[in-house]
């Protein structure tokens, strides 16, 4: 029996549903190790995701004194809220087991110009989680030559459907 995503959102696979997605951190940025974590949420912080309304763009992850933070994660004012709406782009606080924090540190430490960001957010089975990644940017030269790559990626597989259209004939 197929499982109800309940809302707007976006299906993904596994019982994902994704709300957020930091399509521009894959651009910029090579992405190593990922991590889920769990994020703390008020009410209508959850109210407001539940409607698939988020966005990534500008976040990033920080790890102060052991704790690690999501800052500039937009997720707007719920619409039936009241006075006790949050603010749009407060810090929230991500939750992790001390050893992969350690980890997130180590690997923060032994790279230069890496940085944590967040990838996705998204809900499991109810459960608010954003997918954090190790990253280290990439120069304006590493960006052309990915495009330059998927580019003839997609003129390849283009011209080997066309092949293959012919053959069938």
């Amino acid at each position: 029996m197929a499982k109800n995503n309940g809302g707007s959102g976006k299906k993904d696979t596994g019982g994902r549903k994704l709300i957020a997605q930091n399509r521009k951190a894959r651009h910029d940025y090579n992405i190593g190790d990922t991590v889920e974590a769990g994020i703390v949420l008020q009410g209508t912080e959850v109210k407001a995701l539940r409607e698939g309304k988020a966005n990534l763009v500008d976040a990033f992850v920080t790890v102060d004194d052991g704790e690690v933070w999501l800052r500039q994660a937009h997720i707007p004012e719920y619409s039936m809220g009241t006075w006790t709406n949050h603010s749009a782009r407060r810090t929230r606080k991500l939750l992790l087991h001390r050893k992969e924090i350690a980890k997130l540190e180590r690997q923060l430490g032994n790279q230069d110009r890496s940085t944590l960001i967040p990838l996705s957010l998204y809900f499991v089975d109810g459960y608010a989680k954003v997918e954090v990644a190790v990253a280290t940017g990439k120069k304006e030269y590493d960006k052309r030559e990915a495009v330059r790559e998927r580019d003839a990626k997609r003129e390849a597989a283009r011209a080997l459907a066309a092949r293959n259209r012919l053959a069938v004939r």
